[in-house]
């Protein structure tokens, strides 16, 4: 009798696995959304490089032509852009005169196609696709 009441246990209770379980699923909770923003902010980081690089052309556009740029096409054309073809696939560009530069996910990118990353030229901000919803997006040219 007395070994039986001196013997060790061995493992774990059913509670102590289910308390370690809920604490795993409150961090995972917790972690995926952030991690979710995190990649689509990290996406739209490459729109908005090339949107910054088709504004700063348009400008320079504008200093020799002493108009505004239609197209980006119309950039490249006169050989104020360039664009890397992985760029392209992935987005597509359109200037709406000196108002907004917009980039529109392709199919090809993973975040999917129709999604939107809009530079207001007039504020000097972003807003749409993997930037916080609020305020639109922190940072202009």
């Amino acid at each position: 009798m007395k070994d039986l009441l001196n013997r060790e246990r061995k493992g774990f209770t059913l509670i102590e696995i289910l308390v370690v379980v809920v604490i795993i699923a409150i961090l995972a909770a917790i972690s995926v959304p952030i991690y979710i923003q995190y990649v689509q902010g990290a996406r739209a980081s490459d729109a908005q490089s090339q949107i910054g690089a088709i504004y700063n052309s348009a400008k320079m556009f504008y200093m020799d032509k002493d108009r505004w740029p239609t197209t980006v096409e119309e950039l490249e054309e006169f050989g104020y852009l360039q664009m890397d073809d992985a760029t392209r696939r992935s987005w597509e560009f359109s200037l709406n005169g000196q108002e907004t530069i917009v980039a529109t996910s392709t199919g090809e990118m993973p975040g999917g196609a129709g999604k939107e990353v809009t530079f207001d030229i007039q504020q000097g901000k972003f807003f749409g696709y993997g930037l916080p919803s609020e305020g639109g997006g922190d940072g202009g040219f």
